[in-house]
């Protein structure tokens, strides 16, 4: 047997799997997720994206629209960290507390309105 050894194996690849989770490299520019500006990808602030009230209650009402049983996924899964420009950090804490907020008093509200409702069906019925 005459010959390299290597020359005969198939070449491979090496690289990692891709799979969206990893922040891009350092040198790479990203854009804020917030402000749009260009910023160096390590000097970025990873986070999860800002949700707002309005976006979950329209994706928790389409997803029970055309299909149940994927609620739970939607809800639950860990999205993938976005950039945002550490300029930007204190305005995305109060948005964030904004829309926490919000969501509060939608919850509070909806509990309100059954508390209510089962108030009037029971008051009427026991009188």
């Amino acid at each position: 047997m005459s010959g390299d050894l290597n020359s005969t194996l198939p070449e491979t690849s090496v690289e990692p799997a891709t799979t969206g989770t990893m922040p891009p490299r350092r040198s790479e520019m990203v854009r804020c997720a917030l402000t749009d500006e260009e910023i160096r990808a390590d000097e970025a602030y990873w986070a999860p994206p800002l949700i707002t009230v309005q976006q979950l209650v329209g994706t928790i009402f389409s997803t029970l629209l055309r299909d149940p049983s994927n609620l739970k996924h939607v809800l639950l899964a860990k999205q993938d960290d976005v950039a945002y420009s550490p300029a930007a950090r204190e305005e995305l804490a109060a948005r964030r507390t904004a829309e926490q907020l919000k969501l509060l008093l939608a919850l509070l509200v909806l509990l309100a309105v059954i508390v209510g409702i089962i108030w009037l069906i029971t008051g009427s019925v026991f009188r």
